[in-house]
């Protein structure tokens, strides 16, 4: 992560011909200022560009610059460990997120409608507390590593999020069944899901179960056994898009015969997916 650096006030005078001063910067029109922040990174739009000037500060918070919050090039200073959390962040990683986080939410004035985590960041339960509370129109989420979150402080923060359409949950989630069925009461509008892990049949038929109305659904690069495939093709009447990319597929066969992987989909299965 990127330390902070504390910058000196910036006053830049426009002259013309040696006379006396025409313009300042934070004369500039709100909308060309707009303009400009919109291509600059998220460290210097909340650690920079506000020490300029008020009038710069007060158009840092403007709305058009905060629908979407990208923490993707962030990640957690970690070591994995062999008891619960199962992963160790150090503490300055831990206090900078928390800074981090407290700016931007601040900032943004609940306007975020798309957050994106890195996968390797690792948010606690406090911080996904306070950040669902300051992010409640939220439309599209890409979380960060559960392993430091409770299932509780997750189920809670979905709660909050009832118009989230987009979700991707990361891989190592314990008991993501019992987590879909704490979505699929909360989040209505969920119609995109993204799920970076195994999906076996029973996540498939929990998937079918609390989220009937999915149109896009992505299990790329995992183990999936056939009869989960069957399910989700079956029972997800609304399925537009099922990315499978990568997966290896499995089929069990009567003992002696060992798993068998397909390596072409058969036709029972382009049968169902021809829809």
């Amino acid at each position: 992560m990127m330390p902070f650096q504390k910058q000196e006030k910036i006053e830049v005078v426009v002259t013309k011909g040696g006379d006396s001063p025409v313009r300042r910067w934070e004369d500039l029109d709100i909308d060309i200022l707009l303009k400009i922040f919109q291509s600059v990174d998220l460290f210097q739009l909340i650690s920079i560009i506000p020490q300029v000037c008020r009038s710069w500060q007060l158009t840092c918070s403007d709305q058009l610059l905060w629908k979407t919050l990208d923490l993707s090039v962030i990640q957690s200073n970690f070591v994995r460990i062999t008891i619960p959390p199962y992963v160790y962040v150090d503490s300055p990683s831990r206090e900078k997120l928390a800074h981090l986080l407290k700016i931007c939410l601040n900032l943004s004035r609940e306007n975020i409608l798309t957050l994106i985590f890195h996968f390797n960041l690792y948010v606690d339960n406090n911080q996904l507390a306070y950040t669902a509370k300051r992010c409640p129109g939220l439309k599209r989420l890409v979380m960060p590593a559960w392993e430091k979150l409770e299932k509780a402080t997750i189920c809670s923060a979905f709660r909050k999020w009832k118009d989230l359409e987009s979700l991707t949950m990361p891989s190592s989630l314990e008991e993501p069944t019992y987590i879909i069925k704490k979505i699929g009461r909360s989040c209505k509008k969920l119609s995109e899901l993204k799920i970076m892990g195994p999906c076996d049949m029973l996540l498939a038929s929990t998937l079918v179960s609390f989220l009937p109305n999915l149109k896009v659904l992505s299990v790329r690069c995992t183990e999936l056994p056939k009869p989960a495939l069957v399910i989700l093709l079956k029972g997800l009447k609304q399925l537009k898009v099922l990315n499978i990319s990568h997966c290896i597929i499995t089929e069990d066969l009567p003992p002696p015969a060992p798993m068998k992987i397909l390596t072409e989909l058969d036709e029972s299965i382009l049968e169902k997916a021809s829809r």
